[in-house]
């Protein structure tokens, strides 16, 4: 009998993974159908979102393109000055004249990171395997008195975000991101919300991020979201610097 538990036991402690494995891939799947289901998803090969950013008491206004397979761009305008960020499928490049750079340049590794990964349509959760992420499911836990599926998500970069899935919609409302920059690890969390009907998939119409441990706050209110429209690839692409205006040639001396 005591060698049957004992075999029992080791059953569940190999089983265990297993399990907790094709809970999340449940919950995954509920998450997807909530959202208005993987063909829906899959049908949409382009979005552009108009929104505004509120930062440290300004507001200044953002649109997000992203493309399949694997391409954004996000452009924002503030004191008159436009800066770009995007991700063109293989490298990520800005411009941020707000730092007195006007031409385009690459991305460091760490800063790639998060265009990279704002150019996944569908979200991480999203055919994870496939991406080469790992998910946990690590139970429930009330956020805000809403009881919530949490999940452990380690994306392949290696940076990991603990996202909460709403038990009863089955829409995710919270995000938490550790990702390290330049050597040292932040921690930003954020609340998702205000869902709206765009052609028969729900779309969160509100974020709010915050850095722990900093004042840094970010609320991010979308305007509108389109679907399916025409972009070329090239908006995703890195332009050549900008040409050098031409020195004045010194005037030839009169006789």
């Amino acid at each position: 009998m005591m060698r049957r538990v004992c075999l029992s036991i080791v059953a569940l402690a190999v089983l265990a993974p297993c399990l907790l494995a094709q809970s999340a891939d449940e919950i995954i799947a509920k998450m997807v159908q909530a959202r208005g289901g993987a063909e829906k998803l899959k049908s949409v090969q382009s979005v552009k979102m108009t929104a505004t950013m509120s930062m440290q008491g300004m507001e200044f206004p953002a649109t997000v393109t992203q493309k399949r397979p694997g391409m954004a761009r996000m452009e924002f305008t503030a004191q008159g000055l436009t800066g770009v960020q995007a991700y063109d499928g293989k490298q990520a490049w800005q411009i941020m004249p707000f730092m007195g750079k006007k031409d385009p340049e690459l991305m460091s590794a760490d800063e790639a990171k998060e265009p990279e990964e704002m150019s996944d349509i569908d979200g991480p959760l999203v055919d994870y395997k496939s991406k080469g992420h790992q998910v946990e499911l690590l139970g429930k836990e009330k956020i805000e008195g809403t009881d919530a599926y949490k999940l452990k998500l380690t994306l392949k970069n290696g940076d990991v975000q603990t996202i909460y899935i709403d038990a009863d919609s089955f829409l995710e409302i919270k995000e938490v991101t550790k990702r390290t920059i330049r050597g040292s690890e932040s921690e930003v969390e954020s609340s998702i919300g205000d869902y709206k009907d765009v052609k028969g998939i729900l779309f969160p119409f509100a974020v709010e991020s915050e850095v722990k441990g900093t004042d840094q706050k970010q609320k991010v209110t979308i305007s509108s979201i389109e679907l399916n429209v025409p972009v070329e690839d090239s908006t995703f692409k890195m332009p050549p610097p900008a040409p050098k205006a031409e020195a004045p040639k010194p005037e030839t001396p009169k006789n």
